[in-house]
């Protein structure tokens, strides 16, 4: 199945909405995790979603080019051709994009978009992330307004966040924040509401508690209830169809009781990258530990080139990958409820 239209991207996220789960959204880097990715979802007969944030795209693009928006758009165009092989709907995404780097990043693959379309080809992405939460709630929404009417013209949907996500990513490091920063309020979630609806749907990252990163249970005090909460005063004021797409980060290391307490307040989507960056690794490092002999030319001998080719153990890295995605499905009750052809 081709990448989901932005129709098909919009009736996956009604059916999340009205059926209480939520997409895994996992961030990749290379084309050995994008496979295990689109995997892990046909496996799972579930729809997803699939994202680079502008590191991984800096990766993808290769140390001689170093280009996040260029490195996003190969991978980007490279799930496109693979996802014809699978029968379920995949939507791209961009994660975390801060306002330094929506120039560099976020604009040239709008503008990568608008190019498709003048081609009669769909946008390259189905949604972007806009993280200006470093500013303040004003300017935020002022450049989130700025950068939804571009997404609108372009049948992108637009991801905002308001409060913080704690921890650190991509080398954005927000742990020495207060406490209270991670902690979205009411009047936030209504601000963000009364300021973007008018404009056109969006999804939203309102914070809870939530870290980027791994952490032992019980580390991260996460406070569903304010979704709850939240939802609840937009709702009150502006009926039952004011329900918000919520987006869940940082949700590595929480319950499964947590996880779906918040598919209960309106949460469609969950980033995961910490525990599938690991699930990847882990047994990268299990097989060299194993043919260390092989791996290394130890005392100049030559080798076993079976297990130092890479392809002996990225093959298992990428089925590590699909296996902790299909948790993940499970988890948000994804699993079985494909709408592709339903």
């Amino acid at each position: 199945m081709p990448i989901a239209t932005p129709e098909q991207y919009r009736q996956m996220l009604d059916s999340a909405q009205k059926g209480g789960y939520a997409y895994p959204a996992i961030n990749i880097t290379s084309l050995t995790t994008a496979n295990g990715a689109l995997k892990a979802f046909a496996d799972s007969n579930s729809d997803g979603i699939i994202q680079l944030s502008s590191g991984g795209g800096q990766f993808a693009s290769g140390l001689a080019v170093n280009d996040a928006a260029f490195g996003s758009m190969v991978l980007a165009e490279a799930v496109h051709r693979l996802a014809e092989k699978y029968d379920v709907l995949i939507a791209l995404h961009t994660d975390h994009c801060h306002p330094g780097k929506v120039d560099s990043f976020l604009r040239p693959l709008l503008e990568e978009s608008r190019r498709r379309k003048e081609n009669g080809q769909g946008p390259l992405f189905q949604s972007h992330m806009l993280d200006a939460s470093e500013l303040p709630l004003e300017e935020n929404m002022a450049l989130s307004v700025e950068i939804m009417k571009e997404c609108v013209e372009l049948d992108i949907i637009l991801e905002v966040e308001a409060g913080v996500v704690g921890g650190e990513e991509d080398g954005h490091d927000t742990s020495g924040l207060p406490a209270e920063k991670l902690y979205t309020t009411p009047e936030d979630m209504m601000t963000v509401y009364e300021t973007l609806n008018p404009l056109g749907r969006f999804m939203f990252a309102a914070t809870f508690g939530n870290v980027h990163g791994s952490y032992k249970p019980g580390s991260v005090k996460l406070k569903p209830t304010i979704l709850r909460d939240g939802q609840k005063a937009v709702m009150d004021k502006h009926g039952e169809e004011a329900e918000m797409d919520l987006v869940f980060h940082g949700g590595s290391g929480s319950s499964i009781e947590e996880l779906r307490e918040t598919l209960d307040y309106g949460v469609i989507k969950m980033n995961i990258d910490t525990d599938t960056q690991y699930a990847f690794t882990r047994p990268v490092v299990t097989h060299i530990c194993e043919n260390i002999e092989g791996v290394l030319k130890i005392e100049e001998e030559v080798g076993n080139k079976k297990v130092y080719d890479p392809r002996s153990y990225l093959k298992k890295a990428e089925q590590s990958l699909c296996e902790r995605l299909q948790r993940a499905c499970d988890d948000l009750l994804s699993t079985g409820k494909s709408i592709y052809q339903s």
